[in-house]
């Protein structure tokens, strides 16, 4: 259980801009993708230089994003774009939801082979896993102890923060900094590149809310 945090904060909060990589080739053939390390798609390369260009005069104390090169290629095309240049940390606990044996296979055939119904539990079930892989939950777990550990410190610190990472495991951080239910965070769908920028009000309530340690003062999406 994460600590509440009852104290004043020190500083107004960072600003916090998460962004799914651009498209990718298996995005564009409809496979699960996973943990298979494949390449953005020349459209997925555009969707990142929109990116960059949205979040041009934007200064970051520090970029995140995971081991794998999608996010990896869309991070640094957002930076060459918008002259960004900040340390990065790269982190496996960022990566992708894991699909285990659906990983490679195309969406329409695996629902006709396990049929339609067992694929849309797997895909949008918040606890139930696919043969091998991982849930959502699961995929969480992983990425919220980093999160806390890395990049919640510098955002209590009045640092801003550029995540670049993957449609699960930014739900995850969404699923926490909005405060949403497992049956919520089900309905919330992040486009690749779109940037999405969190700003926290500057003052904690006092108890503090479970869970979160910052209250989202504003949600944009920059398009």
């Amino acid at each position: 259980m994460r600590e509440k945090m009852t104290a004043p904060l020190e500083k107004t909060p960072g600003k916090l801009v998460l962004v799914r990589h651009g498209q990718s080739q298996w995005n564009l053939e409809n496979r699960f993708t996973g943990w298979v390390d494949v390449d953005l798609t020349e459209l997925g390369r555009e969707e990142a230089r929109r990116a960059g260009e949205h979040l041009k005069g934007m200064k970051f104390a520090r970029a995140f994003s995971s081991h794998l090169k999608r996010a990896q290629e869309t991070l640094r095309i957002i930076q060459e774009t918008a002259g960004l240049s900040v340390p990065v940390s790269f982190s496996s606990a960022l990566n992708e939801r894991h699909y285990g044996d659906l990983q490679g296979l195309n969406k329409d055939e695996t629902a006709k082979k396990y049929g339609a119904d067992q694929v849309h539990v797997w895909r949008r079930s918040y606890d139930v896993s696919p043969p091998g892989g991982e849930s959502l939950k699961t995929t969480a777990e992983r990425v919220l102890p980093y999160f806390d550990g890395e990049i919640l410190p510098l955002l209590k610190n009045g640092e801003n923060c550029l995540v670049v990472a993957h449609g699960n495991s930014l739900r995850a951080i969404v699923m926490l900094i909005e405060r949403l239910t497992p049956q919520e965070i089900l309905e919330v769908n992040i486009p690749t590149a779109v940037p999405l920028l969190y700003e926290f009000l500057p003052e904690n309530p006092d108890p503090a809310p479970p869970g979160f340690p910052l209250i989202v003062r504003s949600k944009k999406i920059l398009t």
